[in-house]
């Protein structure tokens, strides 16, 4: 699938780091390092624009790296940037650690995975059709 995508940033195009890799790494686009204290955030940019095919997102992921070394997440994880969004890609940090930690520019903050996506119409109606599951949620089949 091809995606228009402009770059305003002098970061190299999100690429795949593997042949198998579901998400792509997306770097920060800085004039200046970011420094996030103990639970502190920050809104990230990427320097990113991209078009989507209707019936795509792009999903915004944690770092799994930056996550188990630094404690560094995505706060609205994940995000999503829908098909008719056409602003810059910016990315919602969280320091979920006891150290500070600073972001550099061109430093890998996150990976965007671009998926299909459903539409739905809803069907009001007074019952569901039963399951073997039922009402059972949050640890409900006891499994371990």
């Amino acid at each position: 699938m091809r995606v228009k995508i402009i770059n305003k940033s002098n970061n190299s195009l999100p690429e795949y780091a593997t042949s198998f890799s579901a998400g792509m790494d997306l770097r920060a686009d800085l004039s200046k390092s970011v420094t996030l204290k103990p639970l502190e955030r920050a809104l990230i940019p990427t320097g990113l624009f991209i078009e989507l095919p209707v019936g795509y997102e792009a999903q915004i992921r944690p770092r799994s790296g930056l996550a188990v070394k630094h404690g560094i997440s995505v706060l609205n994880s994940p995000g999503t940037i829908d098909a008719d969004y056409r602003g810059e890609i910016r990315v919602v940090l969280v320091n979920l650690s006891n150290d500070e930690f600073v972001v550099n520019h061109g430093e890998r903050i996150c990976q965007m995975v671009v998926a299909a996506h459903a539409t739905v119409e809803w069907e009001l109606c007074d019952e569901l059709e039963e399951s073997d599951r039922g009402v059972g949620g949050f640890g409900h089949t006891g499994k371990h």
